[in-house]
């Protein structure tokens, strides 16, 4: 359970200015590996029930060209956070493997907690956290390259949440199947891995339960992680909203960076078998659970007209050909590809907003977006200010969201593979550079273009939406266009370090 609001807080709270109380709240809501295709609200031939997710677009705004700044975890969640791209700090590909390495968040960097916080909000994040920490070791001194025996877990946590931003977190260190499996909260460990778990035994690419080999805290149960994260949201909710009507008007910001879909499918007693596409389903289905429950705590409590809401996902779905096959489901939805490579099935995420009064009800954005907009769209929601270089990779959304037949900002998005593949987007046209493979999951995830084929893809999506006919050779100077135009983003990202 969150700690109760202060005295203190309530009465900066209590002194908060009247532009303070009109203030929306924010929450945010981070689907771990959860489809496009998965939601009805965007494939209406999705064999997944997920009526609270479609109950979002029905009251607000779908946007259907919104993509993740990466194709897999870790790099997305920093760009969510700092509005930069994850390629320019030391994770140039890959994610961080372990709950103990070190912290991916830069010490001072801003964060879109820390910038809330700065203006007033009530902050916390409650679920899986994948950006690193500074574990310290048995004699107090912080453990530079940590593993569990270095480790004394009876020690404060830092360069975490707290670190981040974020009053109170409650939180897995990273993926659900990746040790150390124990829970954070407040930056101190709830209770020590004692024990040891072998692992799932199940081979990774079949999904399921799959999890690693390692440490494990007494009690810590793999099916129970999104029911406590989804309890511990609706708790915070219920706090602030208890101290609203005890006389305060902060506004609170709440991140959900649920652990699910993710690996393992370990759906709950209750959600089990209640798919027809086996325990992915089932998961997707908990996964929908967790945001109506979110949904309901806003309702009850009379803050929903108050709240802006964005419910989306950190990459495409794990979902190769054979899982299509077998359960005749298109997790990813008519795109190519899926988590982790660079085609559009790995990067194209859902993305709903809903704000009721300023986001206009069951309406639908073609808008190219992205994640790392969050940070800027936020401060323009809440009418503030951010210095430039706080959030260089984002544009603010919040035109599109309140008219989204508005015209789309003329941009250009990075997308990023697994393997540390860039792709560049310019309104019709993507480029996928130095590649002819995915990038990622999907064979052949690398393939250096041979003599006399062309120097990587390029693709119109508005012709060619699956991208199917690599028209490379076709439009030279489109592809000159598009490499100037990643080169020039790459070159200023290394002087804005």
């Amino acid at each position: 359970m969150f700690r109760s609001c202060s005295l203190a807080l309530l009465f900066i709270a209590l002194l908060a200015s009247p532009a303070d109380a009109a203030r929306p709240n924010i929450v945010i809501v981070l689907a771990d590996d959860l489809g496009i295709g998965d939601a009805t609200c965007y494939n209406p031939d999705s064999r997944i029930p997920t009526p609270h997710l479609d109950r979002v677009a029905r009251e607000g705004v779908r946007f259907d060209d919104a993509h993740a700044p990466s194709a897999v975890c870790t790099p997305t969640r920093y760009g969510l956070l700092t509005g930069h791209y994850a390629w320019r700090t030391r994770l140039t590909s890959g994610v961080l493997w372990t709950g103990w390495d070190r912290p991916l968040i830069e010490p001072g960097r801003p964060t879109l907690a820390s910038f809330l916080r700065a203006n007033g909000y009530r902050t916390a994040v409650a679920g899986k956290w994948h950006l690193g920490w500074s574990w310290a070791s048995t004699d107090g001194t912080p453990v530079t390259v940590a593993s569990h025996d270095q480790v004394d877990y009876t020690r404060p946590v830092s360069s975490g949440p707290g670190d981040a931003g974020f009053d109170e977190s409650f939180v897995i260190p990273a993926s659900l199947d990746m040790p150390p499996y124990l829970w954070l909260q407040d930056d101190r460990v709830v209770a020590a891995p004692t024990g040891h778990t072998k692992g799932s035994q199940r081979r990774w690419s079949g999904g399921g339960g799959f999890w690693r080999a390692g440490p494990i805290a007494p009690g810590f149960e793999f099916d129970d992680v999104v029911p406590a994260v989804t309890e511990h949201a609706v708790a915070f909710v219920e706090s602030c909203a208890a101290a609203s009507r005890a006389g305060g008007e902060q506004p609170f910001f709440l991140y959900v960076p649920l652990p699910a879909p993710h690996t393992p499918w370990v759906p709950a007693a209750e959600f089990q078998g209640r798919s027809v596409v086996g325990w992915y389903g089932d998961f997707v289905m908990q996964t929908d659970w967790a945001v109506g429950r979110i949904l309901a705590a806003l309702d009850r409590n009379g803050l929903a007209a108050d709240t802006l809401l964005v419910v989306t996902s950190d990459n495409g779905a794990h979902w190769p050909a054979g899982q299509i096959a077998r359960w005749q489901h298109h997790a990813n939805g008519p795109w190519r590809g899926q988590k982790a490579d660079i085609w559009e099935g790995g990067h194209r995420v859902p993305f709903l907003v809903r704000w009721p009064g300023r986001a206009p009800a069951g309406s639908i954005s073609n808008a190219l977006i992205g994640l790392v907009d969050l940070m800027a769209t936020v401060a323009d929601a809440i009418d503030a200010s951010l210095p430039p270089s706080a959030t260089p990779d984002g544009v603010s959304i919040l035109p599109q969201i309140r008219d989204p037949n508005r015209a789309p900002v003329a941009r250009t998005l990075v997308h990023h593979s697994l393997n540390g593949t860039f792709a560049v987007r310019r309104g019709r046209w993507k480029l996928v550079v130095d590649n002819l493979g995915s990038g990622g999951f999907t064979a052949p995830a690398k393939r250096p273009p041979a003599a006399g084929e062309p120097g990587g893809q390029l693709y119109d999506l508005e012709t060619d939406p699956r991208e199917q006919t690599n028209v490379w050779n076709a439009h030279p100077d489109i592809v000159a266009e598009l490499e100037s135009a990643l080169s020039a983003i790459r070159s200023k990202h290394r002087q804005a370090q």
